[in-house]
């Protein structure tokens, strides 16, 4: 799946790369009056590179979740289903059982990565990533 460029791509906010931005710069005069708070330019900056390139990116043969450092690709045949989590963000719950968070992915826009991944939406159940397991809708008693 590696080499097969992305249909479509989801990132964090923009708003994250403009205030990584201002972090950095803001803290350039800190760094430039002692040597020693040179490491302080660090900070802002692996955050301004995590929002440029963490995200998911959706191919019609899987997903590839993308981190700071690493991605971990999963092909369509191992996605059980997807659901959001309380906070609207949604996650992977693969055959084996485990979860897998999608950076970037939305309930808003999970009809689009379901489309540009060819698959189709369907509804029923709610999965729950922080105690990683799937729990069914509520039945009328």
């Amino acid at each position: 799946m590696s080499s097969k460029k992305p249909v479509f791509r989801v990132r964090r906010s923009g708003a994250l790369v403009l205030a990584a931005f201002i972090a950095f710069v803001s803290a350039v005069p800190f760094a430039g009056g002692r040597w020693v708070l040179a490491p302080l330019l660090l900070i802002p900056l692996l955050v301004l590179i995590w929002a440029f390139r963490a995200g998911t990116d959706v191919t019609t043969e899987g997903l590839r979740v993308r981190a700071l450092f690493g991605s971990t690709e999963v092909p369509w045949s191992r996605v059980a289903e997807l659901g959001p989590d309380k906070r609207g963000r949604i996650s992977a719950l693969l055959t084996d059982g485990k979860v897998l968070a999608l950076t970037g992915v939305t309930e808003g826009n999970l009809s689009e990565v379901l489309a540009a991944g060819g698959q189709e939406l369907t509804g029923g159940q709610e999965l729950n990533a922080e105690n990683q397991e799937v729990s069914s809708p509520p039945t009328p008693d």
